[in-house]
This record gives C-alpha cells, structure tokens and sequence, in this order.
C-alpha cells in the first residue's frame, strides 16, 4: 500500500476560503506601511547560518534551540529564517541601501521557521508581515513605526490590543545594568543552565516564562534606572511622540524581547485572547546590528506582527473580516458547443473584472445548478446548444431563483448592471 503522507508536526495547512482571512489581515497590515513610504522587500527563507549566530545572538533560545540549521551539498551552512530583521539588515548592507536617501523603509510578508513545542498560537511554520526603517537613530521614526502596528491592529477592527513599552539602553549604559542584574542574579536559587545564562546574557533570564524563575525576580534591578541620559531623552521623545499621535501604550520595565540585537527603544504587543502566548507582534530599536553582521553603522528599528496569532486575536473578539466573493458569476453550458461559448463569456467577465467561473466536466443541469450555489456567486448563465441557434441565454438571480432570457450580445453589459 502507498504511504499516506500528512504535513510536519507543528504545521498546517492554510486552505480556502479560512485562507482569506489570511490574506486580509496580510493586506490590511501592509497597507498603512504602504502609504508611509515603505517598499517591499523579499529575502531568501534561507541565510547564512553565522548571519543568525552573530545577529540575533548564540545565547538566545531562537538561535540554540529553535533554528532549522542543515548543512548543504556544497558544505555551506545555512538556517530557514527565523526572524526576518537580520536578512533585510543583511540585503540593505550588501546592496548599499545605506548610500541612498535615509531611512530607508522597509516592508516584508513571509513564512518564518521555529523548532518550538507545538500549541495554540505557536507553530513551527509561522507568517508575518514585518517593516524596518534603517539608516537613522531619531526618536520621531520610533514613534512612526509603532504607530503603523497600532493602526494595523486598529484596521483589522481589534480593540484588545495592548502596546507595552521599554528602552533597553545602549552600549554606554547596558554594561551597567548588565552588571547590577547579574549580581542580583547571582544571588538565586537558579538551575545550572539558567546560572550559565547569567553569565553569558543575563537579560535572557528576565525573559524566562517557567514561573519558579519568574517569582524570584520580583526585586530584580530594572534597566530603566540605570539609563544615560542621552537614551533617557531618546526614551522621553519617543513616548511624547506617541502622545502627539494619540497612541496609548503601558510601561512594561521588564519587557527585554528574546532578541540580542535589541537596544533602547522595544515594544510588544499582546491580546489577552491567545492564552499563554498573548503576543502578537513587537519589535525595537537594533543600532548595533549591521555592524555585527559586518557592515557599517546603520541605526535601525523595525517591528513584526504575526499573522496566524492575529487570525486567533480577531476570532477571540469575535472580529468579522470583510471577504469578497470568490465567484459573481457561474456559467452553466449544456453541450460542447455552449460550453464554447461560455468559456469566452467567462473570460470576457474576468477581462472586464467580474470574478466568474464555469461548470466544467460535463455534469448534468442539476448538478451544475448544485456547483453554482457552492461557488457563492450571485448570477448563473445557462446556456445548451439549442439556445445558441436563437442567441438567446437564459440569466438565473441565485438568491431569489429569478430567471431571465437575454441575448449573449448583451449579457456582459446585463450582468455589469445586475452586479452594480
């Protein structure tokens, strides 16, 4: 017997019509990136194993525990992409984006890969639409790019959306925040893999979620308290920049993102109806990066918003999505010679921008009056052969069973006017 083949555990497939919702919350995402100057950019679903190692950070559990990393026939070590920042600051460095007028605005829609354990929310497959503004460090585009989340959100009709917000500091003051976390640190009653990440990235033991590391760090030192006064400022402008804008948001002194590449300002946001994984999308300030990745200094900040997690947000709040329909018009042809002729109508309709589809495989009129009423559309044309002697079809309102002898000439400007 055949093997019967079913999709990798932590997958799933997107299928009609659930795949347009999909679709919807891609484009209403983008939209607001769209008219703020963003251009799209599309990178490879692979990189350069070390581009993920060196920007994201060894230390992080996306880079030891979850990457898909394999080696190829040419002995390159590559990784599916994880996240999407460290590729679009690779491509902006190779490609000398940075030479041309700044910031340079970025917007991407993508699968992503993740090695987690598999649950509601979480999945080793997962979409995001993501934007990056690269090549300034000025409060005011901070402010920009989180507002463009917020409206994203806003668009898709969500209410529960919540924005929190920290400043990570910088290369002047991390070091002393790095230092007072780690001798508070020191002091716990921690496990020998979290004791090792202390000393290695203490800020990824905040971001641990088990609650017996959790209750311990109800003391621990915030970064805030250790800011220089030049990210105390950037901080201060960014929040009054979303005041200008109307934006609300919660602080949030502990909110470090899994992320190395993370400096000042950083961003979540969550909705209470994904459970345990209540982030839907988030995203901060990355100075740092393009150096690390070996190009020259580009300051950076860019967010992403998941897809599959935002689907879960708009059902939990019950959000309906507008989706158009597939089909206006189902043409019905009874016989060889109307079925001819209707798949020219049926083309002329597309041409002219009617969705419209046609009963193929030579099925019976009840059968194919059966596939116009699961197609959705509004108006079927049916046509035999005797009807193409007198030019004559006869037009069908699917909801209210009307029916309706109109020359073929004629139909195209018939249904335009039925449809308008």
């Amino acid at each position: 017997m055949t093997q019967s083949f079913q999709g990798p555990k932590g997958t799933f497939d997107l299928l009609p019509p659930d795949s347009e919702l999909w679709l919807h919350v891609r484009e209403a995402m983008a939209a607001p990136l769209r008219t703020a100057g963003y251009g799209y950019i599309e990178t490879p679903v692979f990189e350069d194993t070390a581009l993920f190692e060196r920007g994201v950070g060894e230390s992080t559990d996306v880079v030891s525990k979850e990457m898909y990393s394999f080696v190829t026939r040419g002995d390159d070590r590559v990784t599916l992409r994880p996240e999407g920042t460290a590729g679009v600051v690779r491509s902006a460095v190779q490609h000398r984006l940075y030479a041309g007028q700044l910031p340079v605005k970025l917007w991407y829609s993508g699968s992503f890969f993740r090695y987690e354990r598999p649950q509601a929310g979480r999945y080793r497959h997962f979409s995001q639409v993501g934007a990056e503004a690269l090549g300034l460090d000025d409060p005011a585009l901070d402010a920009e790019l989180v507002a463009l989340g917020v409206r994203a959100f806003a668009d898709l009709g969500l209410r529960e959306v919540r924005l929190l917000m920290n400043s990570l500091g910088d290369a002047t003051c991390r070091p002393v925040y790095r230092a007072r976390l780690q001798e508070f640190l020191r002091s716990l009653d921690l496990d020998a893999e979290t004791r090792r990440r202390v000393e290695l990235n203490p800020l990824r033991v905040l971001d641990d979620k088990r609650p017996e590391v959790q209750a311990q760090l109800a003391d621990a030192p915030v970064v805030a308290d250790s800011l220089c006064d030049a990210c105390r400022a950037h901080y201060a402008a960014v929040r009054g920049h979303l005041a200008d804008l109307g934006v609300d948001w919660a602080e949030a002194p502990r909110l470090v993102r899994g992320l190395d590449y993370y400096t000042r300002t950083t961003f979540e946001f969550q909705h209470d109806g994904l459970g345990a994984q209540s982030a839907v999308g988030g995203g901060g300030r990355y100075d740092g990066l393009s150096e690390d990745v070996g190009g020259p200094p580009m300051p950076g900040i860019g967010w992403a918003l998941g897809v599959d997690r935002t689907v879960l947000a708009m059902r939990a709040e019950g959000v309906e999505a507008p989706v158009s329909s597939r089909c206006d018009v189902y043409a019905v042809p009874l016989g060889a010679e109307a079925k001819r002729r209707l798949l020219v109508l049926v083309d002329e309709l597309r041409r002219s921008g009617i969705a419209a589809d046609l009963a193929f495989g030579d099925r019976g009129l009840k059968g194919a009056m059966k596939g116009a009423d699961r197609s959705g559309a509004r108006l079927a044309v049916v046509v035999g052969d005797r009807d193409l002697e007198t030019g004559v079809g006869q037009l069908k309102d699917l909801a209210t069973g009307e029916q309706v002898a109109v020359p073929l000439d004629d139909v195209v400007a018939v249904i335009r006017e039925k449809l308008t």
